[in-house]
C-alpha cells in the first residue's frame, strides 16, 4: 500500500483517480479547494478508511507524508481558467513549486497533468512531444498556457538540480461521467444542450477537430506512466489519437440522445486551435498504452451520467 496524494481531487479528473487508486489498494489523500472541483465528486468515498480529505489551497505550501504525488490542481476548461487568469497561473505555477517541494522533502514520485494546450494552435500535426509549440503568450488562453509550460520547465529544473523523481504526461480532451455541466467543455456542452432540447452552439464553422479521450483510458495511461523506471520521465502525450470534426461530434451527440436541437454557428474565440491531435507513438512503447474505449461508447456513458443529473 501506498500513500498518494493527488491535488485537484474533487474534480473531474482527480476525483475518478482517487477511486482509482483507492481500488488498486492505496491510502488516498485527496487535496481541493473547490474552486472547480466538488465535494460531490467523491463523497461516495468518504466512508472508505483509506480515504483523506483536505480542503487546501495548493498555492500554499502543504506538509503531509506522501510516496507518490499526482498533481492535478489547477482550472481547465477556457470558462473557469479564464475567469480568473492571475488565480490560473499562480495554482500551476506555484502549485507546481509547492508539490515538488514536498516531494524533494518526502522523496516522492510526483506526476505533473500537463496540457496539450502547451501546443498552442499547433502547426505540426499530429502533435509529438518533441514539438515546441505555437502560443500566444499575451491571449486570452495564456494564463493556462503559459502557466503549465512553466510547470514543466519547474519539473524538470527540479529534477535536474534536486534529483526528483518526475513524470510529464500532456492530456488531450478528455471526457466522461462527473464533468462540470457548466464548464464550457466541448463534450459536456453539447450533451447538455441536447438533453435541453436547447441550441446546440459551435464555435466556428464546424470543420476544426478534435481527438476525444475517454476518462477511463486516461487514467490507465497516469498509473502506468508513474510505473515506469525513474529514467523515462516524460513528457509523453495521453490522449486518443481518433480525430473528429466538431461538427461531427455535435451530429453524433444529437443522434444519441434523440434530441431535437438545431446546431449553430458562433465567431470563433481568439487563439482558439484549429487542430488537436495526439501523437501516441511514445506512450506505446514506453507505457504498452493506447486507448481502448472508442468515442461512441464513451459518449453513451456520458450521455447516461448527464441525463441522471441535470
Amino acid at each position: 500500500m501506498k500513500r498518494i496524494l493527488v491535488t485537484g481531487g474533487a474534480g473531474f479528473i482527480g476525483s475518478h483517480l482517487c477511486g482509482k487508486l483507492l481500488d488498486m489498494g492505496h491510502e488516498v489523500i485527496c487535496l481541493d479547494n473547490y474552486f472547480t472541483g466538488s465535494k460531490r465528486n467523491i463523497v461516495h468515498l468518504l466512508d472508505n478508511p483509506y480515504f483523506e480529505l483536505i480542503r487546501h489551497d495548493v498555492t500554499m505550501p502543504l506538509f503531509v507524508e506522501t510516496d507518490e504525488i499526482y498533481n492535478l490542481a489547477c482550472p481547465a476548461s477556457p470558462v473557469h481558467y479564464q475567469y480568473n487568469g492571475i488565480k490560473t497561473i499562480k495554482t500551476s505555477v506555484m502549485g507546481a513549486i509547492n508539490t515538488l517541494g514536498l516531494a524533494k522533502r518526502t522523496k516522492s514520485k510526483v506526476l505533473q497533468a500537463s496540457t496539450s494546450e502547451i501546443y498552442g494552435d499547433p502547426e505540426v500535426h499530429p502533435q509529438h512531444e518533441g514539438y515546441w509549440g505555437n502560443v500566444n503568450p499575451l491571449g486570452p488562453r495564456a494564463c493556462y498556457d503559459e502557466g503549465k509550460r512553466c510547470a514543466e520547465t519547474l519539473f524538470m529544473n527540479y529534477h535536474e538540480q534536486n534529483k526528483v523523481r518526475i513524470k510529464i504526461a500532456r492530456i488531450f480532451n478528455t471526457y466522461g461521467p462527473k464533468m462540470n455541466a457548466n464548464d464550457g467543455r466541448v463534450v459536456s456542452n453539447f450533451i447538455v444542450q441536447a438533453l435541453k432540447g436547447n441550441d446546440i452552439t459551435i464555435y466556428g464553422d464546424g470543420t476544426h477537430t478534435r481527438s476525444f479521450q475517454y476518462i477511463d483510458d486516461l487514467l490507465d495511461g497516469f498509473v502506468k506512466l508513474m510505473d515506469t523506471p525513474d529514467s523515462f520521465i516524460g513528457p509523453v502525450n495521453l490522449g486518443n489519437p481518433v480525430e473528429f470534426t466538431i461538427r461531427s461530434l455535435a451530429e453524433m451527440v444529437i443522434e444519441m440522445t434523440g434530441s431535437k436541437s438545431k446546431i449553430i454557428y458562433l465567431p470563433l474565440p481568439q487563439d482558439d486551435p484549429k487542430q488537436r491531435k495526439p501523437d501516441i507513438s511514445l506512450a506505446k512503447k514506453e507505457l504498452n498504452w493506447a486507448p481502448t474505449v472508442d468515442l461512441e461508447t464513451g459518449l453513451a456513458r456520458t450521455i447516461e451520467y448527464f441525463s441522471k443529473t441535470i
